[in-house]
């Protein structure tokens, strides 16, 4: 397996290769569902309040038991919740496709759907955090996260296009069958990976679990100072990507083509940034100053992006955001996983996707009540500001701050 370049080297390994492979596959449905479902609540509703219920209940469960999920991952086999997580998604995906093909979908019913399958992702999300770096040596583990965000911006760029040509000739349950079938991939590869022994933490019951790995993150200064940056990185870069839409209508007078365009440019960025972090990883020093730094320049880029007029130029930003948030999330998440043994993965991996995924909503949240009053523009050039100055902030300090000096 030395074909493979050496930015990819983890894919030399089996195991790693057929569930990134497999990862891949279904993040591309996941993506060909998300456009088709919009557009079947928009239809049945003609609200876009509904659209962000739809989006809201989809993420509740995993804020709400993710902590949970991370506990299980450490307590169980990661490679059997992964499963059981995957074919629930999957029966909602095809469950969708029989009531829209049946002429019996309603609201009602792709809500309670949008959460059953939000609860399944609540378990199996850091399941596969805590799994996949354990199939690779520990050498190539950020190599491994590199990937895995490649693979994700990959099929963000891509779902999106094939669902708008799915949608087109097989319409929105179409685009839920193929979502359906997707999961098969990952079942596959799961099923194929050899049986892992559960890293421990039987002995304690639950709570207890999850109350040590509360403390760990917050007895240790430097994994406290990631999950912060976590989530404040969250809460004010996601406004970039869901103003996106506003941007290619009122700003730039185009339409849905346009805004497709604005998304692919993010998710180039980002896969091209993937690459690079691959490629650099055994050199890479000091990830936390590099992930600071990276924050900054983000935060650059989004202001310019909120105060552009010019089409190119903001392409080229998107380009630039894109790349920049890759190298700050994978600094950060190498850091997440470095900083613990394996019987701990599974608890600090969920407290730092809860803090990176719960930013998410409120970010989004906040954004839009701002944006109603000033307008999607100021929000973001404040957004942008906000991340100069916690970016700035860290990197000076990165003599005296565990994050940055990692």
């Amino acid at each position: 397996m030395n074909r493979f370049p050496r930015a990819f080297s983890p894919l030399r390994h089996r195991d790693f290769r057929l569930l990134w492979s497999g990862s891949l596959v279904s993040s591309v449905g996941t993506w060909m569902q998300k456009v088709a479902q919009g557009w079947l609540v928009l239809t049945l509703t003609g609200s876009p309040f509904w659209l962000g219920v739809d989006a809201f209940l989809g993420d509740a469960p995993f804020l709400a038991f993710s902590l949970f999920g991370g506990v299980l991952a450490d307590r169980a086999e990661r490679r059997r919740i992964l499963l059981a997580s995957q074919v629930v998604q999957m029966s909602c995906a095809l469950t969708l496709m029989g009531l829209v093909l049946a002429g019996r979908a309603t609201l009602a019913s792709i809500l309670s759907l949008s959460f059953v399958a939000g609860l399944a992702q609540a378990f199996g999300a850091p399941a596969f955090q805590a799994l996949f770096p354990t199939l690779v040596p520990a050498e190539e583990v950020p190599k491994a996260i590199a990937l895995n965000s490649i693979q994700f911006n990959f099929a963000r760029v891509v779902g999106p296009a094939v669902a708008g040509l799915a949608f087109d000739r097989l319409g929105a349950a179409g685009c839920m069958g193929l979502n359906g079938l997707s999961f098969l991939a990952v079942v596959v590869a799961l099923a194929a990976i050899p049986r892992r022994p559960a890293a421990g933490g039987g002995e304690t019951t639950v709570l207890e679990g999850l109350k040590e790995g509360l403390t760990v993150v917050w007895t240790r200064p430097a994994l406290r100072g990631l999950v912060a940056l976590a989530f404040l990185g969250s809460v004010c870069s996601i406004p970039l990507v869901t103003f996106l839409p506003v941007f290619a209508k009122e700003v730039f007078r185009g339409g849905a083509g346009r805004y497709s365009a604005l998304l692919a440019s993010f998710g180039c960025g980002a896969v091209l940034g993937g690459i690079v972090v691959a490629a650099t990883a055994p050199r890479m020093r000091r990830r936390g100053l590099i992930g600071a730094l990276g924050l900054l320049a983000y935060g650059v880029l989004t202001a310019a992006f909120g105060l552009s007029r010019a089409p190119v130029f903001s392409f080229a930003l998107l380009v630039a955001a894109g790349a920049c948030l890759m190298v700050v999330f994978s600094s950060f998440m190498t850091l997440v996983q470095a900083s613990v043994g394996d019987a701990l993965r599974g608890r600090v991996v969920s407290i730092y996707g809860l803090a990176f995924r719960g930013g998410m909503p409120l970010g989004n949240l906040a954004a839009g009540a701002a944006a109603a009053a000033t307008g999607a523009p100021t929000v973001l050039v404040a957004c942008g500001l906000t991340l100069v100055a916690a970016g700035g902030l860290v990197a000076s300090r990165r003599g005296r701050d565990g994050v940055a000096s990692m």
